[in-house]
């Protein structure tokens, strides 16, 4: 179903479903087709057959990372919202996604890591910690992985407290993160 074949009062629940405006609806939800084809013919051409919806799960959010967040890795609220599923069940969903899909989904996750650690801030001293905005646990967990397999006596990556998506990236353990993943500053 293209977003033209969608019916007139179902166009703005879908949009708000998706996360964007109205007059986005179009371009997006092709994105969502694609996933959905893909899918499909998999499942016709015998490739993937699961017999448990759990399975079928976890295919589909791989799809949708591919097809629709084009590689990026969605936070835990947004396959909340996709799925109809407790922000709990969205995390055990992520976590279970990039276990099984691990190789297929490598070269995402590496991005995401890399990316997030581009965009931690430090505002105190040159060893004062990183502090990094991001609303997926997966990725901290993740570096955290990595950084344990790097040198697993530095401090791991915390989350600030009272706050919701801050985390604190020690120093040392920023600087060994950053070059495993070639950064430099």
């Amino acid at each position: 179903m293209t977003g033209d074949r969608v019916r007139q009062e179902d166009r703005a629940k879908l949009a708000a479903a998706i996360g964007v405006a109205t007059g986005d609806f179009d371009d997006r939800w092709r994105r969502y087709v694609e996933a959905s084809a893909e899918e499909l013919s998999e499942m016709f051409l015998g490739r993937r057959v699961f017999t448990r919806g759990q399975d079928m799960r976890e295919y589909r959010l791989v799809l949708l990372i591919k097809h629709v967040f084009q590689g990026e890795l969605p936070s835990e609220q947004r396959v909340s919202a996709l799925f109809q599923t407790t922000q709990t069940q969205s995390r055990a969903l992520i976590r279970a996604v990039m276990s099984k899909y691990q190789y297929e989904l490598q070269d995402h996750l590496k991005a995401a890591m890399t990316s997030t650690l581009s965009s931690a801030t430090q505002d105190g001293g040159p060893d004062s910690p990183h502090v990094v905005l991001i609303d997926n646990d997966t990725i901290i967990e993740a570096l955290n992985r990595a950084l344990a397999g790097i040198d697993g006596s530095r401090q791991q990556i915390s989350k600030l407290r009272d706050r919701l998506t801050s985390y604190e990236i020690p120093h040392p353990s920023y600087e060994l993160l950053a070059r495993e993943f070639g950064l430099t500053r």
